[in-house]
């Protein structure tokens, strides 16, 4: 029996496969990514995963037991500390202080993706919470895993943190749990309910792509 994850895998390969050509994310593997658009990418992403870690909050409040509010509230966690550390960690190294990621301007793609993200945690069901908030974790760890098979890429002395974080066991296990859920979540929903998570799936998978190229071309506002 076809799972909805795969009906939706099967809608963003085209989507994903740009994603995968795009040039931040081959330079992260072979090393060439220009250091100035990941400084900006730093920036952009700790303001990303501040409004990324209320999603787990509002689906912890909106789990039905309390094994899945749990596991959202541990998310929470991770991500407040655990990613975000190695985003400080990474903000050292380039000289960027703590006060000077927490201070910088949103650009508009960060600012559209999160609040879109936002807008349905807050009026939508658990389900379509999940379903627009997976794309950003299932994406990193597809990306995570195919750039570690670049000779070098682990071992790159810059970019080789980044990529052994978003291809390791433990980072693919959280995206898989959130894939199980949406599965478990979508079952015997209707075609119209299923049409809503698949657009929303699809709507922040594009703000995924929106967002490398936003970092790679150091774009803040169009005006």
């Amino acid at each position: 029996m076809s799972r909805f994850s795969d009906r939706l895998q099967q809608k963003v390969q085209p989507i994903w496969e740009r994603t995968h050509q795009h040039p931040f994310v081959t330079g992260l593997g072979d090393g060439t990514l220009p250091e100035d658009s990941f400084r900006y990418y730093m920036k952009q992403d700790y303001l990303f995963l501040i409004d990324y870690a209320k999603l787990f909050g509002i689906a912890s409040a909106k789990a039905h037991d309390p094994q899945t509010s749990a596991r959202f509230a541990a998310l929470q966690e991770s991500t407040l500390n655990e990613e975000m550390a190695l985003h400080r960690a990474y903000a050292q190294r380039l000289g960027i202080s703590r006060e000077e990621l927490e201070s910088s301007e949103p650009s508009f793609v960060m600012l559209a993706y999160t609040s879109y993200m936002l807008k349905v945690a807050w009026q939508g069901s658990l389900a379509e919470l999940v379903s627009a908030l997976l794309p950003c974790m299932w994406s990193y760890s597809e990306i995570g895993r195919r750039l570690a098979t670049k000779p070098g890429a682990l071992d790159h002395p810059f970019y080789g943190e980044w990529v052994k974080m978003y291809s390791s066991d433990e980072f693919g296990q959280l995206a898989q749990w959130l894939i199980d859920l949406l599965n478990q979540l979508s079952a015997g929903l209707s075609e119209a309910e299923l049409a809503r998570l698949e657009e929303h799936f699809l709507t922040t998978s594009r703000m995924e792509y929106l967002f490398w190229e936003m970092a790679y071309r150091k774009e803040s506002w169009p005006c």
